[in-house]
């Protein structure tokens, strides 16, 4: 197998911490990848005791580095637990701001946001945290710029992720961010998860049940999926629905959290990233069979979505590329 990465991921465990999430990154970022070829990262557990008495008392963790393996990650997964109203260790903290300090990327899954409240690195920041904590997390720091609807937050070298299964859906984020659409795919497959999970948490927030449930977008999502390269527009997908453009725009709103055009704005930049790392370097025949027109909008969508040029897009993720 070819040399593994050099990017490290390391994840702090402290006590009462929550299993599940920990589980979410060892699947993600732990697991060697022979299916790819290559391994992703490398990946640590670490812990501020030798000791390290899980959620409820389920488990107890031992054999894994002490803190101080917090200073040589590139990406810093912070504790979470469901007590959050309990102060974070002063180390723990402290060994959060060091690596913000030092340019390290951060990440909170679920209440992992207080975690990184609490050391102060979201002052002024955007991220998200689970529904049923909302009120308290703004009450509590209000300087942080809290989204409660999406599933996870994306705010350059700090991301977190709402309740406990969107860890799943941050992790192969960061995936795709690293290695490509094309491998956070293979790594999807593997997980038997969704790549993209349509919509925010506001799907899963209680509210009285309606009288009248609003239709499955699934049937006209699929319809679509399969003609990203047809001129599509919101009449033609409301008409496959046999709605009016405004109830398909409630729907989509409702259901997926974004309107009919982003949705499919983005579903075919998908299809342009995965196109490009098969190989495809004309960049019109991308364009097209994408959908997206023009090379020259795909290009200025392409630096929009990834921050880059679809000309360095491939020379990072197409064939030859460097896989560190």
């Amino acid at each position: 197998m070819p040399k593994e990465s050099s990017h490290r991921v390391v994840v702090i465990v402290d006590e009462n911490s929550n299993p599940f999430e920990l589980g979410c990154a060892t699947e993600v970022f732990g697991l060697r990848r022979p299916e790819i070829g290559r391994d992703l990262y490398e990946f640590t557990l670490c812990s501020p005791a030798p000791r390290t008495l899980m959620r409820d008392g389920f488990f107890t963790l031992t054999g894994v580095a002490g803190l101080e393996a917090a200073d040589t990650a590139d990406t810093l997964i912070v504790p979470n637990r469901p007590d959050v109203e309990v102060p974070r260790r002063p180390a723990v903290l402290d060994a959060v701001r060091r690596a913000h300090a030092r340019g390290a990327r951060l990440v909170g899954f679920c209440s992992g946001a207080f975690t990184l409240a609490e050391a102060g690195v979201l002052d002024g920041r955007r991220a998200t945290a689970h529904w049923q904590w909302a009120d308290s997390f703004r009450a509590r720091f209000p300087s942080v710029r809290l989204e409660p609807d999406v599933l996870f937050v994306d705010d350059g070298d700090i991301l977190t992720a709402a309740g406990s299964a969107a860890a799943l859906d941050l992790g192969l984020h960061l995936v795709r961010r690293d290695h490509g659409a094309e491998v956070a795919n293979s790594v999807s497959r593997r997980l038997v998860f969704a790549a993209h999970r349509d919509g925010g948490q506001r799907q899963f927030v209680e509210r009285p049940v309606p009288d009248l449930p609003d239709e499955s977008l699934a049937p006209v999502l699929a319809w679509a999926q399969e003609r990203l390269d047809a001129p599509l527009t919101v009449a033609g997908l409301a008409a496959r629905a046999a709605v009016s453009p405004a109830t398909l725009h409630r729907r989509f709103r409702a259901q997926l959290g974004t309107t009919p055009l982003a949705w499919l704005t983005g579903e075919r930049l998908t299809l342009a990233r995965r196109l490009i790392e098969r190989g495809e370097c004309r960049m019109e025949l991308v364009a097209r069979h994408s959908g997206l027109g023009t090379a020259a909008n795909l290009r200025a969508l392409m630096r929009r979505e990834t921050g880059v040029t679809p000309s360095a897009y491939r020379r990072r993720f197409g064939p030859g590329a460097d896989p560190a």
